[in-house]
């Protein structure tokens, strides 16, 4: 069994690379577009750190479903790649990289990557007796890619 799990979902974006990186560069503009926002309406949020870019920080504290926990951004390659540290408390303890790759094409369009790569642990390994980690997430990666396609073109 592999040590590492990673989740991988891609979408192509009728706009330039320079118009959708904003949304993925800074946490305040995620509202717009991530999955997980409508998990628990009431959720807890605070941004420290840069307003974007490097250094930007984004916690979480929600209900059950949502959790709680922290990104910090920790590249950002304008317009071309943010790679994010994720770190879960609740449910349970992890940490996963999170690659955003935005590669313009000769059209004038953005080929959006998002990955997320993790460590299989005990909680990894026992979910994945019931649901594969790709299963779990892959699903909320689609969702969030359609809703950043959908704010990006408009």
């Amino acid at each position: 069994m592999a040590d590492t799990f990673t989740v991988e979902r891609a979408t192509t974006i009728d706009a330039p690379a320079a118009t959708v990186y904003p949304h993925v560069a800074d946490f305040h503009a995620w509202t717009a577009w991530s999955p997980w926002e409508e998990v628990d309406p009431s959720m807890e949020r605070s941004y420290t750190g840069a307003d974007r870019g490097v250094g930007a920080r984004y916690a979480w504290s929600g209900n059950k479903k949502a959790g709680r926990g922290s990104m910090e951004i920790v590249r950002a390659d304008e317009p071309s790649r943010v790679e994010i540290d994720l770190q879960f408390e609740k449910p349970f303890k992890s940490r996963n990289d999170i690659v955003l790759a935005l590669t313009e094409t000769a059209a004038g369009q953005t080929h959006v990557t998002w990955t997320m790569i993790g460590p299989v642990t005990f909680m990894t390994r026992l979910m994945g007796l019931f649901m594969k980690m790709d299963k779990l997430v892959g699903g909320d990666f689609e969702k969030g890619l359609a809703k950043l396609k959908a704010v990006s073109e408009a």
